[in-house]
């Protein structure tokens, strides 16, 4: 395989480095994927504690004929000039640069047009489908660790995990805090759009905009008539998505289409390496130790891609 450096977006306000992993062998043009990031900034890579969750990814699949490409995600590169931006939202922050991702192949003569996929992760398989239907144009959507629930549901089913986990006292703390942050979400959808932008919810910076915007476009809107194929991945030992939560309710949202495959796997956490400590408060602590992804699953998406 080869590693080529390259800038995703050149010509916009928010450049972004990037790799694209070509396979050694190619029998004319090959499939290819676009890595999308999970939740807050993040690398080309995928680094997450000390895992490298996209260079895996760009190996495995590159090993069996399929180019990969993967860049630094914009608010790892921009945060600073980001911040102050009232109106964020996911369009900004990850969906543009995704589809100027997918153009990017289209562009490239040795990359089959016809067989680009979206592998998003986590936050990012939240968003496939909608990547795919804002621009991205993809052949396949692969979601790996995703979520069918809005993202302020997802913090405080998180939130109500962690307060299940702690001692008596700190939990008492912990539950004032927690209908604190409920509170503010209770009232989002009935904000316009100028008033969710001036009240922050999160923080300095992070506004009541952001949550709306996302949850005004769920992902069943997209899935439910959908009919390019899909794929759905879940660790069965994941903290942080979960197949009663997640895997299940995707099962429920696709059911009965025939374009949807769904893949869960026995002792896997969220990064789809093995589970060490299957607890929500250890997840940091648990991916400070280096692991890899489980070759099933590379071997599973590769198939899939290939039959597609």
């Amino acid at each position: 395989m080869a590693d080529e450096k390259i800038v995703i977006g050149s010509e916009t306000k928010y450049p972004l480095n990037g790799i694209l992993t070509i396979p050694n062998e190619m029998n004319g043009s090959v499939p290819a994927v676009v890595l999308v990031h999970g939740s807050g900034p993040s690398n080309m890579d995928g680094k997450v504690g000390n895992n490298f969750l996209f260079k895996e990814f760009a190996n495995g699949l590159s090993e069996k004929g399929i180019a990969v490409l993967r860049y630094d995600k914009r608010t790892f590169v921009y945060g600073k000039e980001m911040k102050n931006d009232t109106g964020l939202s996911v369009k900004e922050e990850t969906i543009e640069d995704a589809v100027l991702a997918a153009n990017f192949l289209r562009n490239d003569s040795r990359i089959d047009s016809t067989k680009i996929f979206i592998i998003g992760h986590s936050f990012g398989g939240m968003l496939a489908p909608r990547i795919d239907a804002e621009g991205g144009n993809f052949t396949g959507i692969i979601i790996m660790a995703g979520s069918p629930r809005k993202l302020e549901e997802i913090m405080m089913d998180q939130n109500n995990d962690v307060i299940n986990s702690v001692n008596k006292l700190v939990k008492i703390i912990a539950k004032k805090q927690v209908a604190a942050l409920s509170s503010k979400f209770d009232n989002i959808y009935n904000l316009s759009d100028d008033e969710a932008q001036s009240t922050k919810v999160l923080g300095k910076n992070l506004r009541a905009y952001y949550f709306k915007e996302m949850g005004e476009h769920p992902s069943s809107h997209y899935l439910k008539d959908l009919e390019k194929p899909v794929l759905i991945m879940q660790g069965e030992k994941d903290v942080q998505s979960t197949v009663e939560r997640d895997f299940e309710v995707y099962k429920n949202i696709m059911d009965g289409k025939p374009n949807a495959t769904f893949k869960l796997y026995p002792n896997l956490n969220h990064l789809f390496m093995p589970s060490i400590y299957g607890e929500i408060l250890k997840v940091q602590k648990e991916y400070k130790v280096a692991q890899n992804i489980d070759r099933q699953v590379i071997n599973d998406m590769c198939e899939w891609i290939l039959s597609v």
